[in-house]
């Protein structure tokens, strides 16, 4: 099994809890919800997240304040309720999620040091926060496409809060910066801009809003439509004592588009807890499910390809999601598995070769930042704006590369001797796709030379006069045109002193080998490598994938600083 990429882990705590908390019966980890205090609606939202949350994973809410002030303060209360109320559920552990953009906020660097001193003695982590998840820049993005209608003739402000001094300031920044890093991606207006607010309790602060008001004020007169968008969790007392209500004053009467939504509420949050949530806590068996991406082709493709899955759909709970990479069919088979209870999946790249389709669909499900791939097989390459991500919870290891699975030789060997008379007299070519690089195209033709030496020692293949690799690289007139002519000048030659055999190397079908190697004098036998051995292949690739996948993003060994 070659080419595994992830992301892992799984769930958490005690056998004495309720229902929802049934799978606590191994795992004794319980989650703190650290979460800012933003006033009586702010407040409700962040309740009814944390409910939602509380229904699939052992969780307690606690709240910060910026007069947060220690173990002696108000809010002290607030956390020592939720600590204790983990510890009578069970909870041998605890990891801190915070509800915060940054670590860099204020409020939370004031909190973080002190929350050991509520555990009574029970070992505390912290999780990463809002930033450090593509989920986070989703619900940016989602706020400036409702509200973007030509991003080329307008300017873009993401506004961030909570700066006490010009450090925080400057840290805040850099993380509001990744969020719009991660619209440019998709959007690319006339100008784009990061500003950071002071907290109104900070030193100078009225002074420093000033300064930036201004700034900004500036930066809307300029010629065109501007988009705001809040990038922050902030007050919201009622709908009119919000942060985003005050900022929206500022714009009336300007050719601003701002509709003061900020990070909350968004689907992507709760996402964002349970994602969370799974990299602190090993997994279960039944919390592991298995999504497979063949090519596809017709409907007797297919089924063919199908038949060798069958018989691991006892095993597993298995989606296909066919195609090279489409966003919306892989989106769709993860969330049947997720509505099925699944909290992380192995994601199989049924196709030749491990690297295939390998960045694309790590992109797509967020486990790298970039999509850049060599010429895939089908000749469908991204163009310059990457594809959307999937929204989902749950953790995901992925692996492919089938034709460099040893027991294809086997196959392969069978194949020839399917149609083979006389071994000593014949020349079997094993033909292939192919790639568009040369880079790929000749990894393409090692791994198959490989298989190669392996038929060759299956006694059922040793006597053959030859035995040659070789692709078509059948999407790329411009290549194609050369290497059919190679192909058929080989066949050409072979079948001058002898039969020539040809294999067609690929899953299922011999594609347009036919119309390419038309007038020639050879035998083909397409039935390709749909076979038991490839059942293996993936069984074996899902049992190894799966049981790192099953182990802890963050283990033990990750200690809060204090």
């Amino acid at each position: 099994m070659k080419g595994c990429c992830l992301t892992a882990a799984c769930l958490s705590l005690a056998a004495i809890l309720s229902p929802s908390w049934a799978y606590a019966e191994v795992h004794r980890t319980g989650f703190l919800v650290v979460a800012p205090d933003r006033g009586f609606v702010g407040n409700q939202e962040i309740r009814e997240l944390v409910h939602e949350f509380k229904k699939e994973y052992p969780a307690a809410l606690g709240w910060i304040g910026r007069e947060y002030t220690g173990l002696e303060g108000e809010y002290a209360v607030y956390l020592t309720r939720a600590v204790q109320e983990l510890k009578k559920a069970g909870a041998t552990e605890i990891v801190a999620i915070p509800l915060f953009l940054s670590t860099a906020d204020p409020i939370l660097k004031q909190a973080m040091p002190t929350l050991p001193a509520y555990a009574a003695g029970l070992p505390i982590r912290w999780a990463p926060p809002l930033v450090d998840s593509y989920l986070t820049s989703q619900i940016v993005l989602d706020r400036v496409e409702a509200l973007s209608q030509q991003p080329e003739q307008e300017q873009l402000l993401l506004l961030g809060i909570g700066a006490t001094d010009e450090a925080s300031e400057k840290a805040l920044k850099a993380d509001v910066d990744k969020l719009l890093a991660y619209v440019h991606r998709y959007k690319h207006f006339r100008e784009a801009e990061t500003v950071v607010y002071y907290d109104r309790d900070a030193e100078g602060a009225e002074k420093k809003n000033k300064e930036i008001k201004s700034h900004v004020l500036a930066q809307i007169v300029k010629e065109g439509r501007t988009i705001v968008v809040p990038a922050f969790i902030g007050p919201k007392f009622d709908h009119s004592m919000a942060l985003t209500a005050w900022l929206g004053k500022q714009f009336k009467g300007l050719n601003v588009a701002y509709q003061g939504a900020e990070l909350l509420p968004h689907p992507n949050v709760l996402l964002w807890l349970k994602k969370t949530a799974n990299q602190f806590v090993a997994a279960r068996p039944d919390d592991i499910g298995v999504v497979i991406m063949p090519h596809g082709s017709t409907q007797p493709w297919n089924d063919a390809v199908e038949q060798t899955i069958e018989p691991l759909k006892a095993k597993y709970k298995i989606e296909m999601t066919y195609g090279m990479g489409d966003p919306g069919i892989i989106q769709e088979a993860v969330s049947r598995l997720e509505q099925r209870g699944i909290k992380r999946i192995v994601f199989v790249r049924m196709y030749a070769l491990d690297h295939q389709t390998k960045a694309l669909t790590d992109y797509i499900l967020g486990l790298t930042d970039s999509p850049t791939s060599r010429g895939q097989p089908g000749g469908h390459e991204h163009d310059t704006v990457p594809p959307p991500q999937i929204r989902s919870a749950a953790l995901i290891a992925t692996f492919g590369g089938y034709e460099e699975y040893p027991a294809i030789a086997q196959v392969l060997c069978e194949r020839i001797a399917e149609i083979s008379k006389d071994p000593a007299q014949e020349t079997a070519i094993l033909l292939a796709h192919g790639e568009k690089t040369e880079e790929g195209n000749a990894r393409w033709l090692s791994v198959m030379n490989a298989n190669i030496q392996r038929v060759k020692r299956d006694p059922r293949c040793a006597a053959l006069k030859a035995i040659k690799a070789a692709t078509v690289r059948e999407d790329w007139p411009e290549l194609r045109e050369k290497a059919v002519a190679d192909v058929r000048q080989m066949i050409e030659e072979g079948a001058k002193n002898g039969r020539v055999l040809v294999i067609a190397d690929r899953l299922y079908g011999s594609g347009p080998y036919k119309k390419l190697l038309r007038g020639l004098d050879y035998v083909l036998n397409e039935k390709g490598l749909v076979h038991p051995a490839i059942t293996r292949w993936l069984e074996s690739g899902i049992s190894q994938t799966a049981s790192v996948l099953a182990q802890p993003v963050y283990g033990v060994d990750r200690v809060a600083q204090q």
